[in-house]
């Protein structure tokens, strides 16, 4: 098989640099002439580097669109490139928290993702590529940045453009290149996670609470929002523990997921919340398009918050033989994600660290053994048995959870909140903002928290006002690698432990998203089944009176609140 070697102009990537999300941009933007081309080249030269030669890797994705042209040139380029031997799912498929299980379990030297996460699919929509390292995370920073700056002056790239692997079929495929042997293994992608799992969590118990005959099961309604997570959910709930087929919605994987936005929230997946309320069900779940994410809903679309929903699951870690056997080390959670796993922490004499937004601040602390369980606001939630977020996981936690204790999700919650109090929160996103006034509104906030006078104001909203304790744009310095990672979100923490938190995001192909989060803690139990949007109104009012977001971007409400 011969190697071409492809003369490409100097390309930068319009001065994004790729994130531990990797490189998100429009499906159109990769159909550009070597676009996809260049930045694969970087990612084998750049983030495999010295290893490149007789390395193994993992290559999958979600299933969007693109994915299985991306997975070919993958092909090409790593036999190319001297790449010993690949690990695909089949028609390239692979959940994120798979792609972690099949690096971490045979030793690869990484893994490339092809995602864009919770994005829009299609033709229209988004498309990604991600790499994880060997110990199955997200690329660190270091590997990010050298990703990018090779990308600045790359001037060509390897392929083997007469390479054809059949990635549809099961099986070993070898090839001559170079006079190197090069090896294409197309797996089951469901199948290693799977096994993973029932090592992991009681699937016997799980199964005795959500199969069996009407009226004496847990009925659960799982909807996989027509990403990568459809076949995995089928494998582990009708074949493994028996619940009905009809607990399955939208499970088959589409290139553009059905037209649907694959992000589970309360406005993205609508469908099962409405489908929760007709009473039907007592437990229902929603996975993003890569399977990392997940939402947990109970009767009658009772919502659990990702930050009660890690806390919830830390308190009942004795549940999961996983940490029967392993132990507990810590907890973590990203910066904007509600303090109420601190108090469990607190209570059982663990470590609890806040680290940014990005999944690779917890790798580090997993790999050093002080981290067991960790979660994000938006809808992440894992444990150190891989370095992703794991949607599918948080599930299996949760049954195994309502199996032990035989109670449902909303007295789960009450019973929790009982012991702990409530930490009510609400995030607001304003998605596809311009991004002059978004980071117009940022400057202003950095200028308003750098003024030591902001420090004992007084603000005030309604019969209720808030005294500023601290103000900064969060700061981290990690623990074990002594890294430091500088304005992270913009923080006001008032003396009674309420926060307004403001970052911008840029994970989709256009546009800015601002994020708001508010947070409150209550201990009167007479308020904890309130509304977190009233409960919480006085800190909104103020958080967009400090701001000026209506007045800067004339956005008068949020794409979407959770």
């Amino acid at each position: 098989m011969s190697i071409t070697v492809k003369t490409v102009p100097t390309k930068p990537f319009d001065g994004q640099k790729p994130g531990t999300s990797g490189l998100r941009k429009s499906v159109k933007v990769y159909q550009q002439p070597s676009y996809t081309e260049n930045f694969i080249q970087a990612t084998l030269s750049a983030a495999v580097g010295a290893s490149l030669k007789g390395s193994t890797l993992v290559v999958g994705g979600d299933g969007r669109y693109f994915g299985k042209e991306a997975t070919d040139l993958i092909i090409k380029m790593c036999a190319a490139n001297g790449v010993s031997k690949l690990l695909i799912g089949q028609n390239g498929i692979f959940s994120t928290p798979a792609v972690s299980c099949i690096i971490r379990k045979y030793k690869t030297n990484g893994g490339i993702i092809l995602t864009a996460s919770h994005n829009p699919g299609g033709p229209d929509g988004d498309f990604g590529i991600k790499y994880n390292i060997s110990n199955g995370g997200p690329a660190p920073e270091s590997v990010t940045d050298a990703i990018f700056k090779y990308t600045t002056t790359i001037k060509e790239y390897l392929i083997c453009p007469d390479l054809k692997a059949d990635i549809s079929k099961l099986g070993t495929q070898t090839f001559k290149v170079g006079g190197n042997t090069f090896t294409v293994e197309i797996m089951d992608p469901v199948a290693d996670y799977v096994a993973y799992m029932k090592e992991i969590f009681n699937f016997s118990s799980i199964k005795s609470h959500v199969s069996g005959p009407d009226g004496q099961r847990l009925n659960i309604l799982i909807n996989s929002m027509h990403g990568v997570m459809g076949p995995y959910a089928k494998k582990v709930f009708v074949e493994e523990l028996g619940c009905p087929a009809s607990s399955m919605v939208n499970a088959v994987p589409l290139p553009d997921f059905g037209g649907h936005h694959p992000d589970p929230n309360l406005t993205y997946a609508a469908d099962l919340v409405n489908d929760l309320k007709k009473g039907h069900h007592g437990f229902g779940a929603a996975f993003d398009g890569d399977g990392d994410r997940n939402m947990i809903l109970g009767h009658n679309a009772f919502f659990v918050t990702p930050n009660d929903s890690l806390a919830v699951i830390a308190n009942n870690l004795e549940c999961i033989p996983y940490f029967q056997k392993n132990g507990v080390k810590g907890y973590a959670r990203s910066m904007p994600t509600a303090g109420a796993v601190d108090r469990v922490a607190k209570a059982k004499g663990m470590e609890c660290f806040e680290v940014p937004t990005g999944w690779k601040f917890f790798g580090n602390l997993m790999d050093a053994g002080r981290l067991s369980l960790c979660g994000e606001e938006s809808f992440g939630t894992g444990s150190n048995h891989i370095r992703e977020k794991d949607g599918l996981w948080a599930v299996l936690a949760w049954l195994s959870i309502l199996a032990h204790t035989k109670k449902s999700v909303e007295q789960t919650l009450v019973d929790h909140w009982k012991q702990y109090g409530r930490n009510f929160f609400t995030r607001y996103d304003y998605e596809n903002c311009d991004s002059s006034p978004a980071n117009k509104m940022m400057s202003d906030l950095n200028s308003l928290v750098a003024d030591p006078s902001l420090v004992g104001k007084v603000y005030s909203s309604g019969n209720k006002s808030y005294k500023v304790a601290k103000a900064d744009n969060f700061n981290y310095t990690d623990p074990i690698d002594k890294s430091v990672s500088k304005n992270q979100g913009i923080r006001i923490i008032f003396d009674d432990d309420s926060r307004i938190i403001f970052r911008l995001s840029g994970t989709g192909s256009s546009g800015a998203t601002i994020r708001l989060y508010i947070e409150g803690y209550e201990s009167d139990e007479s308020k904890y089944l309130m509304s977190a949007q009233d409960v919480l109104k006085p800190l909104i009012d103020i958080a967009l009176k400090i701001s000026h977001l209506v007045e800067l971007t004339g956005r008068t409400a949020p794409t979407v609140i959770t």
